[in-house]
């Protein structure tokens, strides 16, 4: 179940970039997860209406550190990583730990130092499941960093597939950030739900589930912009192992046609796959 290397960064990378506008723009509100709850009314007035909650207690250094962090550049990765550290060790209680670690975990992935980003992801991931942006990246790395060797391999692929089903599961109820037009929205999340079928079909070819794999990649397929030529070849490979030849032979025709590494492989696959659904017998009558 060998899988060329080229061609597996572009999607999620786009996909990050996609929903990376919506932290950001939830700066001044706490990030992209909730709001801490405001500390529970402590008795009553004289009227006998409950007292208005405390204010929580700001600290300025605290908020200016976190307006320097949300407000880096897209690109500046390592900055971002840099401040990220700085504000965690320093303000280890703070409410917007989830969002720091979260923003850390996608520049670690596009450094592609993937276990500081395994790490930070969990730690933002543990303060709150309900991160679509992380459950869906951790999701799609994770098969693609697939070693067979690895001693923990088939429980990594169960967590990804976990993540990956519960993305799907909340990215209907994500609240659009009030910085982002319908569409821009309606988009991101169209992205992100591909993102994950992407993964969850390349979760199931390395359990080797063709059906299944062949599945959700055609899902991931039918609404990515751009295709994922990955998502192509896996989806060929999968059809030829259930025999349906001339399916895999189309697949692969689509992979060749997106520029990229993948195009020669896929374009003698496909021939291949043409000459297999040629020799087919035709079903009896």
């Amino acid at each position: 179940m060998t899988m060329p290397s080229k061609g597996l960064v572009v999607p999620a990378i786009a996909f990050a970039l996609a929903l990376f506008a919506a932290p950001r723009s939830f700066a001044q509100a706490g990030g992209s997860y909730p709001a801490p709850a405001p500390p529970a009314a402590q008795g009553a007035d004289k009227s006998g209406a409950p007292a208005a909650p405390a204010a929580p207690k700001v600290d300025p250094a605290e908020e200016a550190d976190y307006k320097a962090f949300f407000e880096l550049k897209p690109e500046e990765n390592d900055k971002r990583i840099d401040l990220g550290e700085n504000f965690v060790l320093k303000y280890p209680k703070s409410k917007y730990a989830e969002g720091v670690y979260s923003q850390m975990a996608n520049a670690e992935y596009a450094k592609q130092n993937f276990p500081k980003m395994y790490s930070d992801a969990d730690k933002a991931l543990a303060l709150n499941p309900d991160d679509p942006t992380l459950l869906v990246l951790v999701g799609w790395v994770i098969p693609h960093q697939y070693n067979p060797n690895d001693v923990n391999s088939d429980a990594q692929l169960e967590k990804a597939e976990k993540y990956e089903k519960h993305a799907l599961e909340i990215l209907p109820t994500v609240p659009k950030p009030a910085t982002m037009t319908d569409d821009q929205f309606a988009k991101a999340k169209a992205a992100a739900e591909s993102q994950a079928h992407s993964g969850l079909g390349l979760i199931y070819f390395r359990k080797q589930n063709w059906e299944g794999a062949v599945t959700e990649l055609t899902k991931a397929t039918a609404t990515a912009t751009p295709p994922d030529p990955t998502d192509y070849y896996v989806m060929g490979v999968s059809l030829g192992h259930l025999n349906r030849f001339s399916e895999a032979a189309d697949a692969y025709g689509k992979c060749a046609a997106v520029p990229g590494g993948l195009q020669g492989p896929c374009k003698q696959k496909g021939e291949d796959a043409k000459k297999q659904a040629a020799a087919k017998p035709a079903p009896k009558p």
